[in-house]
C-alpha cells in the first residue's frame, strides 16, 4: 500500500498533541493541509483513526492500534536519518519532500542492484526509478551507490537505508493486519524461516493449528541458507527463524526450545542395520552424506570424530537438502548423522533406520530467532506459543 508520507507523519502529530492547531505549528503546515491530509489517509486506509466532535479529536480503536505501529514505523526512518547524519530535527522537510515511493524504490535497487531490475519489480520506468533515488540521494551527505559491472553497488549506507525503509513498511503493514483481526478478520501475515530440523514437522505441525485459528491468515514457510534467512529477518522479510541456533548478530535475540541430539541414519536393510553400537572407528571408515560446512550440523559432525583423534571420513557427500539426503541413503550404503525428528515419517514408513547409541558431543540447541526490536502481531505470537506447546508435548 503506497500512502503519503507527509500525512502519515501529521496524523502521527495529531496523535501525539492531540490537537491538529498543535501539530501544525510543530511540522510548519497549514491545520487545513493538515486536516486534509488526515482525511486522505483514512481514505486510503479504509478505516477512521479519530472521532470528530466539537471538543476535538479522540484516536478510535482502530486508530490507537495503528498508529502505535505507525509512530514505530516513523522511528526506523528516524534512526536511519540519524545514521546518515541527516538531523530531521534540524529540517523536517525531509516527511514533506519525502514520498513512499521514493523510500520503495531505494529500497528495491539496494535489493536488486540494477535500476533496470528494481523498475521490472516495481512496474515503472528506469528513468522513473532513477529519479525516485537520486531525489531520495540530495537528502544525505553521500552517494549512496556507485556503478559496478552488472548495475550499481549499494555502500553501506545504503543498505542500512533500505533496512530501515523495509522495516517501515513492515510495520505498517502489521498496524493495518492487527487492525483488521480487531475487526473479526482473523488473519495477517505470518513468514517463516525454517532451517533443517524444523522442515520436517515441528513447524508444519504449527503452522495446522495456527491457521484453525487465523483461518485468512496469509504464511509464507521460506528456506534457504542462514546467512540469507538472516538478512531477511534483519530486513524485516522474515518475521522469525526456527531451527538450531548459532551465533548471531548482536539485532538478534534467540529462544531456545529444547536441545536436540543427532544419530546416525541410514536405509532399512543397510548391513549395519542389525548392529546395537558402531565403534567411532567404523563410522569413519563409511561413506556419508553430511551437513554443509559451516552449519551447526556439520560442527557436530567434525567434532565427533574429533572427540576420538579421528580425522573427518574420507568419503563424504555435502547436502543440505533432506530430501537429496533421503535419496542418498535410500539408493546406497551410505549412513548420515540426523537428527530423529527430521526423520520420523521415513522411520515410521520402514524406509530408513536411526541408531539408537548416544552420539556425545552433537548435542544441538533448537529454538527460534527474531529481531530485538520486533513486536508480534496476535498471529505471529500465537505461532511462537504453539511451538512452545509442540515443544512440551515432544
Amino acid at each position: 500500500m503506497l500512502f503519503n508520507l507527509r500525512h502519515l507523519h501529521a496524523t502521527i502529530e495529531i496523535h501525539r498533541l492531540g490537537s491538529i492547531t498543535l501539530a501544525a505549528e510543530t511540522i510548519h503546515l497549514s491545520q487545513s493541509a493538515v486536516t486534509q491530509g488526515l482525511n486522505k489517509l483514512e481514505t486510503t486506509l479504509g478505516f477512521d483513526l479519530f472521532l470528530r466532535s466539537h471538543s476535538g479529536l479522540s484516536a478510535t480503536s482502530e486508530g490507537i492500534i495503528f498508529l502505535k505501529r505507525a509512530e514505530r514505523a516513523i522511528q526506523f526512518l528516524i534512526d536511519a536519518l540519524l545514521f546518515l547524519k541527516h538531523d530531521y530535527r534540524e529540517n523536517p522537510m525531509f516527511f514533506r519532500q519525502v514520498t513512499t515511493g521514493q523510500l520503495r524504490a531505494v529500497m528495491t535497487v539496494v535489493e536488486r542492484g540494477s535500476y533496470t531490475r528494481a523498475a521490472e519489480q516495481l512496474n515503472l520506468s528506469q528513468p522513473t526509478v532513477y529519479r525516485a533515488v537520486k531525489d531520495i540521494e540530495r537528502l544525505t551527505p553521500k552517494p549512496l551507490f556507485s556503478k559496478s559491472e552488472h548495475g550499481v553497488s549499494p555502500s553501506a549506507s545504503a543498505r542500512r537505508l533500505a533496512r530501515h525503509i523495509s522495516l517501515f513498511f513492515q510495520e505498517i503493514t502489521q498496524g493495518i493486519d492487527e487492525v483488521k483481526n480487531h475487526g473479526g478478520l482473523l488473519g495477517g501475515n505470518l513468514r517463516i524461516g525454517s532451517l533443517p530440523l524444523s522442515r520436517a514437522t515441528i513447524v508444519p505441525s504449527a503452522v495446522v493449528a495456527v491457521t484453525e485459528a487465523f483461518p485468512s491468515a496469509q504464511i509464507s514457510i521460506i528456506e534457504g541458507p542462514y546467512k540469507e534467512q538472516l538478512d531477511g529477518l534483519l530486513n524485516g522479510q522474515i518475521d522469525m527463524i526456527v531451527g538450531a541456533l548459532r551465533a548471531s548478530s548482536p539485532d538478534i535475540e534467540q529462544q531456545t526450545l529444547f536441545e536436540d541430539e543427532l544419530s546416525i541414519v541410514m536405509k532399512c536393510g543397510h548391513e549395519l542395520d542389525t548392529e546395537e553400537e558402531i565403534s567411532a572407528a567404523a563410522l569413519q571408515k563409511l561413506a556419508w552424506v553430511a551437513p554443509r560446512q559451516g552449519t551447526p550440523a556439520r560442527q557436530a559432525f567434525t567434532a565427533f570424530f574429533s572427540r576420538y583423534n579421528l580425522p573427518e571420513p574420507a568419503e563424504v557427500v555435502e547436502s543440505s537438502s533432506l530430501v537429496a539426503t533421503r535419496g542418498l541413503l535410500l539408493e546406497s550404503n551410505r549412513v548420515a548423522l540426523l537428527s530423529r525428528r527430521q526423520v520420523e515419517i521415513e522411520v515410521r514408513h520402514q524406509m530408513l533406520s536411526v541408531k539408537g547409541q548416544r552420539l556425545e558431543g552433537t548435542q544441538r540447541k533448537i529454538g527460534i530467532a527474531f529481531r530485538k526490536s520486533w513486536k508480534p502481531t496476535a498471529l505471529q505470537e500465537t505461532f511462537i506459543n504453539l511451538l512452545q506447546q509442540n515443544t512440551v508435548e515432544l
